[in-house]
Parts: C-alpha cells; sequence; structure tokens
C-alpha cells in the first residue's frame, strides 16, 4: 500500500489553503520552517514537535565494513546520522487508534 509522496509545493498549497496567506506567502513560511529545522539538526539538536516525534541527530562511530561482492573488510568512517522517532500520537494515528494528545 504504497502512498504518494507529499512535497514541498504540497505542504505549501495546504498552507495556502488552510490558513488563508497568499501562495507566496505561503511558500516562505514553509521554507521558514523547513531551514529552522534543518539549521538545528545541523547544529546536532534535537527539534521536537509535539505530537508528530522527534529528529535527532546520533554520532556514529568508525568501523569495520564489507565489500558483499569482494568480502574486503574495509574502515567505515565515522558520521552523523539522523533519526526520526515518532511521537505516541503519530504512531496511534498511523494505526487508526485514538491516542489523547497529551500522551506523546
Amino acid at each position: 500500500m504504497a502512498g504518494r509522496t507529499v512535497t514541498r509545493a504540497d505542504l505549501c498549497e495546504a498552507v495556502y489553503q488552510r490558513v488563508g496567506l497568499s501562495r507566496t506567502e505561503s511558500a516562505e513560511l514553509v521554507e521558514s520552517v523547513l531551514a529552522e529545522i534543518c539549521d538545528c539538526l545541523e547544529r546536532g539538536e534535537t527539534v521536537k514537535l509535539s505530537s508528530f516525534g522527534s529528529f535527532v541527530v546520533r554520532e556514529k562511530g568508525e568501523r569495520m565494513g564489507r565489500n558483499p561482492k569482494t568480502g574486503v573488510q574495509v574502515p567505515i568512517e565515522p558520521r552523523r546520522v539522523m533519526v526520526f522517532k515518532p511521537s505516541n500520537v503519530l504512531k496511534g494515528r498511523i494505526n487508526g487508534e485514538v491516542v489523547k494528545d497529551g500522551e506523546d
């Protein structure tokens, strides 16, 4: 059951339809929110959106990996990865459950 992909343009249109801002203002608002989230994550901060979830940046250390074709072991450099942890409210909505907003 694959759903469609929601784009920035779709988000801008939703803001335009529901909030009543102009299309330009809606696009600027969406871009501002996304830019702020990106800036926070780039600084290593956790972004928590109540009743939605948290975006967390994690540090992964160096480790040994293996090329599946050749079997040769190669070092994998340390890096930062982003993880999304959905809230209980979002999990409940996805599964068709009624979850109270305070049970985040």
